[in-house]
């Protein structure tokens, strides 16, 4: 099955927790703190995989955890670093954050592969935490969390020219005739569902990838009939093969088909509107098609657009038209490396979420705070130790937590609440 579209939820490792441990050896005897550091938890890295076609891999599994690390141990042993998480995908994979719609990722060919989501850092163990007046801390930090998003796979297949126009035009016979593609030919709409892909090789010995993307119809930019999938796929091309039903089959205008198809490519993407396009005016070895020939050529070959009269049925003109579709693909291909603006030369940023970010509001009596880091420095936190209780205050100081609570006005023997752990406030 071809799946060309996915959302999962990534979630990577949480960092190991730093240890408390001191040193107990018989000799001696006033030993210090010792506890080692947690490994860094493991990252989910993206990678493309050249045997792939198809993201189906993606369509059953949807949630995709990475190892934690491990905590840190005694005599100042770092935990281990956790494996990174792999996961593969064929070349031509865009990857955004769903929530955002954000480009996180555009892998193109073998090899290329990008970081999603990151692996937390270890914490800290309490060796880190002496000083000159706390010579026996007995708390650690933990670890932090890993990255946690939920991203949209979208797969836009990578083809040098396309074939567009709408449904039933012909555009899988010529695929069929031109390359060693099978794709499923009939004489009814949408028997093309997929996009498919054939090598074109002309007599010259130049070849090229061939994508057939399935029939356009009004509405496409807006999802009608499926537009949004079958549109992705024409955006990668470098060259457009525009088939039109020349003998009108459909009781449409040819020249009207032309038009629409093209303000579909406009609303769907400017960029699409823009790449260059060829005519191929198919279905000629049927009766009564010159009237409608001559008015098509008259009215494209004024906007610069070369038209060619073929016939799939009969291979009538193909060779002059892939030859020329040839000569032009180089030309497009020289302007693309001169100007420099190849898609996949962007470098996309994600912005990872501000680890010390928390929120503070009230309900009813009770001052709730939120937030990741409040929370991995609650459960880091020897509430029998005063060093630690201090650390703790020392923290929520630093990091802005105990200002906005002043602003929603807490007083001394407020209760604070952070997880499921409630307390009493005092300044």
């Amino acid at each position: 099955m071809f799946v060309d579209k996915a959302i999962i939820n990534l979630k990577a490792g949480k960092g190991g927790n730093g240890a408390v441990a001191f040193r107990r050896e018989i000799y001696v005897p006033a030993g210090g703190p010792s506890g080692g550091d947690g490994g860094k938890g493991g990252s989910i890295i993206v990678e493309v995989d050249e045997g792939m076609r198809t993201l189906m891999d993606f369509r059953y599994k949807k949630h995709y955890h990475a190892e934690n690390g491990e905590d840190g141990k005694n005599k100042n042993m770092y935990g281990k670093d956790a494996e990174d998480l792999v996961l593969k995908v064929p070349p031509g994979t865009l990857i955004r954050d769903e929530k955002t719609g954000a480009v996180i990722a555009d892998l193109v060919k073998g090899g290329d592969k990008k970081i999603i989501a990151r692996g937390g850092k270890g914490g800290k163990g309490n060796i880190h935490f002496k000083s000159s007046t706390r010579q026996a801390p007995n708390f650690a930090i933990a670890g932090e969390y890993g990255d946690e998003l939920t991203v949209v796979l979208e797969l836009k297949m990578i083809a040098d020219v396309g074939l567009i126009g709408f449904p039933n035009v012909g555009k899988s016979t010529i695929l069929s005739v031109v390359t060693s593609a099978n794709p499923k030919v009939a004489d009814y709409h949408f028997t093309t569902l997929t996009p498919n892909l054939g090598v074109v090789k002309t007599k010259y010995g130049d070849s090229f990838v061939l994508a057939d993307i399935p029939g356009l119809i009004e509405g496409a930019h807006q999802g009608v009939g499926l537009g949004h999938e079958f549109l992705r796929h024409v955006e990668r091309t470098k060259l457009l093969i525009h088939v039109i039903d020349v003998a009108a089959l459909e009781r449409r205008n040819p020249i009207e088909d032309f038009n629409k198809i093209n303000e579909e490519l406009k609303l769907y993407s400017p960029k699409l509107a823009d790449k260059p396009q060829i005519v191929a005016a198919n279905k000629t070895d049927l009766p009564e098609v010159d009237e409608n020939l001559k008015a098509l050529k008259i009215n494209l070959e004024k906007l610069g657009i070369k038209v060619f009269a073929i016939s799939a049925a009969t291979n009538k003109g193909l060779e002059d038209l892939f030859t020329y579709v040839s000569k032009k693909l180089k030309e497009v291909e020289e302007d693309i490396k001169n100007n420099e603006i190849e898609e996949e030369e962007k470098i996309y940023q994600y912005e990872k979420e501000d680890k010390y970010r928390f929120t503070v509001h009230k309900e009813d009596d009770i001052f709730i705070i939120e937030g990741k880091f409040v929370e991995r420095l609650l459960h880091s936190t020897n509430f029998d130790s005063m060093d630690s209780l201090s650390y703790f205050q020392k923290v929520l100081r630093k990091r802005g937590v105990i200002d906005e609570l002043k602003e929603l006005g807490i007083k001394d023997g407020d209760t604070v609440k952070i997880d499921e752990f409630e307390f009493e406030y005092y300044d």
